[in-house]
């Protein structure tokens, strides 16, 4: 790969360089290529993202069937649109999910405007006044096993934690739409199939 310019981010590691004992050219050429070598074990074409999006004053909106199957209609057309939704508790007043996307396609905004809207479009039909929801969302870039993990048992507890159950599994606004392997205590992304397309 050939880079032109400098981004930000390398502009930033060249002034680290600068401010350390100085290299020459050829060591600084090396070092940027080992950093970038990594690159492929961080970002991906198809990131897996935690995501949280809260009601308005956390009213409690979504631990509701028929919002549990406007969710679930939704996620299931994300691929035509490039986005999996993976592993996902809808809270009362709060949802979280593990989400890939296709980011030429996709942005995670886009997305999330997309379901708040959908899931306000249920409310409103209920006859629920807005607002229905916080503005913005809360996202962490997914980079290690261990992270998927402790986010799923720490989301998929949450119920437990908030007195509405007993036991994770009995809260039945939970699950997986797309396999993430994370509600079987494993981290891969099974979308094998939008991979082949596009590689």
């Amino acid at each position: 790969m050939l880079l032109t310019g400098r981004s930000p981010s390398l502009q930033l590691f060249w002034f680290r360089q600068k401010t350390s004992t100085p290299l020459r050219k050829s060591d600084k050429l090396r070092s940027v290529h080992n950093r970038l070598g990594r690159l492929d074990r961080i970002y991906v074409r198809a990131p897996i993202y935690f995501l949280t999006a809260c009601t308005a004053q956390r009213r409690p909106l979504l631990a509701k069937q028929d919002v549990h199957e406007a969710f679930i209609r939704f996620a299931k057309q994300g691929p035509a649109y490039g986005v999996w939704i993976g592993a996902y508790v809808l809270m009362p007043d709060h949802v979280h999910a593990f989400v890939a996307l296709d980011a030429e396609r996709v942005n995670l905004s886009a997305l999330m405007k997309s379901l708040k809207n959908v899931l306000s479009k249920e409310l409103r039909e209920r006859g629920v006044a807005p607002p229905h929801w916080q503005k913005g969302f809360f996202d962490h870039l997914l980079r290690s096993q261990e992270s998927a993990g402790e986010k799923w048992k720490y989301v998929r507890e949450n119920p437990v934690r908030a007195g509405l159950v007993a036991h994770s599994n009995e809260w039945t606004y939970l699950g997986e739409i797309f396999c993430t392997g994370l509600s079987r205590g494993t981290f891969v992304m099974c979308v094998l199939a939008f991979y082949s397309r596009v590689w």
